[in-house]
């Protein structure tokens, strides 16, 4: 049995496996990297980067393969494992948290952006509101 940890612990158990990009650096250079917001659609709505499409953490891990949890529907932006994802969310932990699932589901180049939406609104960069 393992020994009970904290949401933080997992965060930064995730953040040690996966690679964190700056919203800076990131946003002058993509590279074609899709973004995917994980956040719930209601906070998406309140400011995202352009360009990215949401798919909450609840059921982004369902949609790769079209789990019936989703009634068989998969979200055509994670039909190819060998794709560019980076992974956002308010402050970072939630997208921390998917960027290591896809990668333990397959993706080859994920990454996550670093403070989240937060960071990258603070560094100046653009946010789409609805």
């Amino acid at each position: 049995m393992s020994t009970p940890c904290s949401v933080s612990d997992l965060v930064a158990e995730a953040r040690r496996q996966i690679r964190e990009v700056d919203p800076r650096t990131f946003a002058e250079a993509p590279g074609g990297a899709l973004v995917i917001d994980v956040r719930e659609p209601a906070e998406f709505e309140t400011g995202h980067i352009p360009g990215s499409i949401n798919i909450p953490r609840g059921v982004l891990e369902f949609q790769v393969d079209a789990h019936p949890a989703v009634a068989h529907v998969s979200d055509p932006a994670l039909s190819h494992k060998e794709r560019a994802l980076v992974v956002v969310c308010r402050t970072g932990g939630r997208a921390a948290l998917s960027a290591l699932n896809l990668q333990r589901l397959g993706f080859a180049d994920v990454r996550s952006i670093a403070g989240g939406v937060v960071a990258w609104g603070e560094a100046g960069l653009p946010l789409v509101v609805r």
